[in-house]
């Protein structure tokens, strides 16, 4: 009984958007040939009097005998002004191209008016024999239209009852199953086929279920919600594998070409020796760096790593996290404001988020330059701020910033050292705490980024 009703809600919905969308079709066709009939026949009919007009032009007007019934169109002299549609570009009334145009639906006639030596002249072209061809073939088209729309009502229905068996069958199994009713090693196999039919599904399938049982929603919503995750877990993987692969190359290759400078003839060149052990360290540790960003954000996104929560002074972690930047580097003036708030958060993660909003502030900011550490609070928040004079960002690129591996400033990304992952590493230590960042910024004036976290993270209720 529930397969059965599952069967009809779906299937109805389903054929019903099927017929409709057939119908809208077979509409929309038949307006298009109706429209395409009716130009032409325009087209036609211009070309005719046109021809028509230059005879008269030419020759004036013939004898009574070969224009007043002439083949294809007829010429009469009416008592009445032109009456019609007549073209804005064509004002001169002496020209008899300058007349109005008509169609009587009466006698299936294209009607030319137009005025010569104070009389009024009528060009009438005869489509009755064409328009009642076209009558007649346009009503078989719809007729055999009517019985395509008709016979896809069953059709349909039949083809969106086998394709959606599997997941009926599922559904009446799993209604089976909450029932406590005992399975056998046969119907738990059914299951288990039904269960690998729908999963060998598209990854972009979803089953669309608006009124039906409740245990066919659970159904739905689990397998979409899954598919969900697959579909998005399958593209993130790709396009981090991409990533990593791309900011990999270039240290492996700087360290092959000094490498293999130094197999050639660099060992007896003292000179070149320490340029190559030089820079293969650096880029080693550019690879360690980068390797170590790859593994803290592969674990978030896997969801193994926990916070350690404790109750903390944010204005104390702020002043320690500032007290060591001044020690190491003196190039810039740095500044701070800080009001005491206490906070339930992961103390080493908020540690390394600040860091590296700090390191960004260094390595965009010209030396002389100030940056600004500050912790307020805000409403319900808490909210740490660091503030540089640097370069800036683009309006256009700052939602982007925070994407893996992307540099707002491509051609100093060498030489900063950076590897585009320090803002999103920052981002998913906010966002686990519940909070979030926001960006300021200007180009040639400086950016501001803001950490905002609940005073009740979201970390902390978890």
């Amino acid at each position: 009984m529930n397969s059965n009703k599952f069967r009809f809600s779906i299937v109805y919905k389903l054929n019903s958007k099927l017929f409709f969308r057939l119908f809208v079709i077979f509409l929309a066709l038949n307006l298009f040939i109706l429209a395409s009939f009716s130009v032409s026949l325009v087209i036609q009919g211009e070309h005719k009097i046109n021809r028509v007009l230059d005879e008269f032009v030419e020759s004036g007007l013939p004898n009574e005998e070969s224009w007043l019934n002439a083949t294809g169109y007829n010429i009469t002299e009416i008592m009445s002004k032109p009456s019609g549609l007549s073209l804005p570009f064509n004002s001169d009334k002496n020209n008899p191209k300058s007349g109005a145009r008509s169609f009587s639906f009466s006698q299936s006639s294209y009607n030319y008016e137009f005025e010569h030596e104070n009389k009024t002249y009528r060009i009438s072209i005869d489509y009755s024999l064409v328009i009642t061809l076209f009558k007649r073939i346009l009503q078989i088209l719809i007729i055999f239209q009517l019985v395509i729309l008709i016979g896809s009502i069953f059709s349909g229905a039949n083809l969106i009852r086998r394709t959606l068996q599997p997941i009926a069958d599922l559904a009446e199994v799993t209604h089976s199953l909450s029932t406590g009713r005992t399975f056998s090693t046969d119907e738990m196999e059914m299951l288990a086929d039904k269960l690998d039919e729908i999963n060998a599904a598209k990854l972009d399938t979803r089953i669309s279920i608006d009124e039906t049982q409740d245990e066919l929603k659970s159904i739905a919503a689990a397998i979409n919600g899954m598919l969900d995750r697959i579909h998005e877990s399958y593209r993130s993987q790709i396009r981090f594998v991409s990533d990593a692969s791309h900011e990999l190359r270039t240290p492996i290759s700087v360290i092959q070409g000094y490498a293999n400078l130094l197999d050639r003839w660099g060992k007896d060149d003292e000179k070149t020796l320490q340029e190559s052990i030089k820079a293969i360290k650096e880029e080693s540790a550019n690879m360690k760096g980068l390797i170590e960003q790859l593994l803290f954000l592969a674990r978030g996104d896997s969801n193994t790593m926990t916070l350690q929560l404790e109750e903390l002074d944010l204005s104390e972690l702020a002043m320690e996290v500032f007290n060591e930047t001044k020690m190491i580097d003196e190039g810039h003036e740095y500044k701070s404001q800080f009001e005491q708030v206490t906070i339930l958060a992961d103390k080493a993660l908020i540690k390394q988020a600040l860091r590296i909003l700090i390191d960004n502030a260094i390595k965009y900011t010209e030396p002389g330059g100030t940056i600004k550490l500050a912790v307020r609070e805000k409403d319900e928040n808490v909210v740490i701020d660091v503030q540089d004079d640097g370069i800036g960002i683009p309006a256009e690129e700052i939602a982007l910033v925070f994407e893996r591996f992307y540099r707002a400033d491509q051609s100093r990304s060498r030489s900063t050292g950076g590897t585009g992952l320090g803002l999103s590493i920052a981002k998913w230590i906010v966002e686990r705490h519940g909070g979030h960042l926001e960006v300021l910024s200007r180009v040639g004036i400086g950016t501001k980024i803001s950490i905002v976290i609940p005073k009740v993270s979201a970390g902390g209720r978890n």
